[in-house]
């Protein structure tokens, strides 16, 4: 699944005057947020150390309403302590530009205001040159249009991007940052909700992992799960079996899922080991449980980007009820690692791709090379800027890809069908 790509280069000397740099990160968290903060911050203080930053608090959020601070020099000396945590240290919200009414509702505008308008001459105001995005597409996108306003002023910015996503399903983007982390942070979350089999007979154990539309982290997760699971011993005439342990089926959002069939399969395990572990991405079956909630008259609440908030939907829930009278289960547990996962600190791999990443962001802003940063599956997945305008998000993960059909077969699970593309 890794993927190790050598830095493209693509800029040369700095050919522009930069005054001041400005950096927001936006949106869900993920395990790479304080390293890419961090990160930038040691890279431009390495180049330029007198050239000024400033962080807006709370993302687009803080843009809106002008609340930022200014990167010190005892900011930049301890600017390394940043990859040790998860979590963003400049804070993180879910604010569309182009969502007049939500921005109003909050009271990030005014009446009669224009969220677009009052961003853009915020950056103005604040004489910056150089904005770095750390966040997924929605993030990514909205930068653009306030650069694409902002020219139209005659106020030139320039955009570098950063992708973050712990679904890792940003179009074209190989490998979105943080994504590893999290996949090997629900498997050690997972390595302890597992025990609770034993704490009753026909015992089913839901492991709802994020993914709203991909289920790439679903996939990643119960991947790194068996892992580590088959580095340990067991001692199966005392009980303690790795069978007991073992993930049992996996569900995305672009497979077809047979429930009768699959529940018929697990009821088999159910009825030989006492118990059956399922991993679901958040996203699986979402459109039927809405079309469920909508046809009985409930409201489906949905945030300032119109998706339905999961929480309220609840697919694990629904899974659960679908499949416990049918396995026989005694007890059914629902677990969510999504909170544990997406707010660790960078492992060792994530740290690498975000110190490149990083490193070629500012490069590439000090050359005047608008972009997304990332590994561009379009161009033989080279580290490059890649055009905002070809940034886009739902990308569909592939269930044919080998590895994925690899622990299919492990754990005796049909493929599914052809994969769904539920990109919308």
């Amino acid at each position: 699944m890794s993927h190790t790509t050598p830095v493209e280069e693509v800029v040369g000397e700095c050919v522009m005057t930069v005054n001041k740099i400005a950096i927001l990160t936006a949106g869900g968290l993920a395990p790479c947020l304080s390293s890419a903060v961090g990160g930038l911050i040691e890279a431009y203080t390495e180049l330029d150390p007198d050239i000024d930053i400033i962080c807006y608090r709370s993302g687009y959020k803080g843009l809106l309403l002008g609340d930022s601070f200014r990167v010190s020099r005892a900011v930049r000396k301890s600017a390394h302590i940043l990859h040790k945590f998860g979590g963003s240290p400049i804070g993180n919200s879910r604010v569309k530009l182009t969502n007049t009414e939500d921005c109003l509702r909050r009271g990030l505008i005014g009446p009669g205001q224009n969220p677009l308008e009052v961003a853009a001459d915020r950056l103005e105001r604040d004489g910056v040159d150089i904005l770095h995005t750390i966040g997924g597409d929605d993030t990514n996108l909205t930068a653009a249009e306030l650069a694409a306003f902002l020219a139209g002023q005659n106020y030139d910015l320039t955009v570098v991007g950063l992708p973050k996503t712990i679904d890792n399903d940003i179009i074209p983007v190989r490998q979105s940052l943080g994504a590893w982390t999290a996949a090997e942070q629900g498997a050690r979350f997972f390595e302890n909700v597992v025990a609770e089999h034993s704490a009753n007979p026909r015992m089913m154990i839901i492991h709802e992992v994020m993914g709203r539309h991909c289920g790439w982290l679903t996939a990643a997760t119960a991947v790194e799960y068996r892992k580590r699971l088959n580095r340990l011993e067991f001692v199966p005439e005392a009980g303690l079996s790795q069978s007991a342990r073992d993930v049992h089926a996996v569900f995305v959002p672009e497979m077809e899922i047979d429930l009768e069939a699959e529940a018929l399969r697990l009821r088999g395990i159910m009825d030989e080991i006492d118990n059956v572990n399922v991993f679901i991405s958040e996203g699986a079956g979402v459109e039927t449980i809405i079309a469920e909630m909508e046809a009985t008259g409930q409201e489906v609440p949905r945030d300032a980007f119109g998706h339905a908030k999961l929480d309220a939907v609840n697919p694990g829930q629904w899974f659960a009820k679908q499949f416990a009278a049918r396995l026989g289960a005694e007890k059914v547990l629902v677990q969510k690692s999504g909170y544990f996962s997406r707010a660790a600190p960078a492992n060792a791999q994530d740290l690498r791709l975000i110190k490149s990443c990083a490193d070629l962001a500012v490069k590439c802003a000090l050359d005047g090379a608008e972009g997304v940063i990332g590994q561009d599956e379009e161009k033989g997945d080279r580290l490059r800027p890649i055009a905002l305008s070809r940034i886009s998000g739902r990308k569909p993960f592939y269930i044919d890809q080998e590895w994925f059909k690899d622990l299919l077969s492990a754990i005796g699970q049909p493929k599914g069908g052809k994969t769904i593309d539920n990109s919308g």
